[in-house]
């Protein structure tokens, strides 16, 4: 088995050869992933100026490009890496290893991929192999024209009063959200510098929503950080990044996918509005007034999804295992067809 891992990395220093032995195109195209422990997952594979190139997520995270891609036969191989810590006795770190993850594929169909995943373990002892699923992501529908586009009755996601229409999306843990003088709170526990946090529950609406528009008041405190998933998949991020550079992962952005085109957020710990419109798989995102992301293509979820099949309602639900944060004024406006 080890001979096999080591047979898969040295095809993947091949990666920059134009010609590989009986390329399928096939692969080519974005993939929805059902990764090993059931998350969701992305990909993207690409054929560009006579290379492959591309793209995945792995449950939560970001969208980080593949270390290599390459199509040999029937089978698609590609590669990312990690980098592992070694350290001596007295616990520093005297080293940084890159440790290469493998992932190979073969067509089950003509829309599914069958995928193995071959992952060294952080010691060096060997590596684990899991088996897990893709699906072709549906074609992206036409950018829709939004003045056409009809809205239904407003419904009040939150009342100001108690937690109805919302649970926890994770029965496991403890939730810090509470109703806070009329705002949607949460309040993790406190922990000590240099400690990591408890992970405490998301919150998400009871019903499941497909296109619509969506009004909100949100207060993010200094340095904290939360975000609005739409249909439980893709996340708006929320965060405190005011005079920050433009980034896929700041106030507004489609996380790690759209940058806003410009910054809009206030400075931490007052009051922000947004205004989401997500209708046949394109974002537009008004911030504070000012339109950060117009009628964007969305190209597949985001870390953190409930799930990868973007053809499906989901609800709306908040972060909450990231910091303290507070919500208001939540109004959705469902797409009527």
């Amino acid at each position: 088995m080890k001979t096999s891992l080591r047979s898969l990395l040295t095809l993947s220093l091949f990666t920059t050869l134009a010609a590989v032995a009986a390329p399928n195109e096939a692969f080519v195209g974005r993939w929805a992933l059902t990764i090993p422990n059931g998350a969701a997952g992305w990909l993207e594979i690409k054929k560009e100026k006579g290379y492959y190139d591309g793209a995945i997520l792995w449950g939560g995270g970001s969208v980080v490009p593949l270390s290599s891609v390459v199509v040999s036969d029937d089978t698609l191989i590609v590669t990312r890496t990690r980098n592992v810590e070694r350290k001596d006795a007295a616990g520093q770190v005297v080293r940084t290893q890159q440790l290469t993850e493998a992932i190979t594929a073969k067509l089950d169909g003509p829309d599914r991929l069958a995928l193995t995943q071959l992952n060294p373990r952080n010691n060096g002892t060997g590596y684990d192999s899991a088996q897990f699923t893709a699906q072709r992501s549906l074609p992206l529908p036409p950018r829709p024209d939004l003045a056409k586009v009809k809205f239904g009755a407003p419904i009040a996601l939150f009342n100001g009063r108690d937690l109805s229409g919302w649970k926890a999306k994770e029965t496991t843990m403890e939730s810090a959200w509470s109703v806070e003088a009329g705002t949607l709170a949460n309040r993790p526990p406190p922990h000590a510098p240099g400690t990591p946090a408890k992970r405490t529950a998301n919150l998400r609406t009871e019903r499941e929503f497909e296109d619509f528009n969506l009004t909100l008041e949100v207060n993010v405190p200094p340095g904290s950080n939360s975000g609005v998933y739409l249909r439980g998949i893709y996340e708006i991020q929320v965060h405190d990044s005011f005079g920050k550079k433009l980034d896929s992962h700041n106030m507004g952005a489609l996380y790690s996918r759209i940058t806003p085109s410009v910054a809009a957020e206030k400075p931490a710990g007052q009051w922000q509005t947004l205004d989401i419109t997500l209708v046949d798989r394109h974002l537009t995102v008004v911030l504070n007034g000012t339109t950060i992301i117009d009628n964007q293509p969305v190209l597949g979820c985001t870390g953190g999804a409930m799930w990868s099949d973007e053809s499906k309602p989901g609800p709306i639900f908040l972060q909450g295992d990231h910091g303290a944060v507070q919500y208001r004024n939540m109004v959705l406006r469902p797409v009527v067809k």
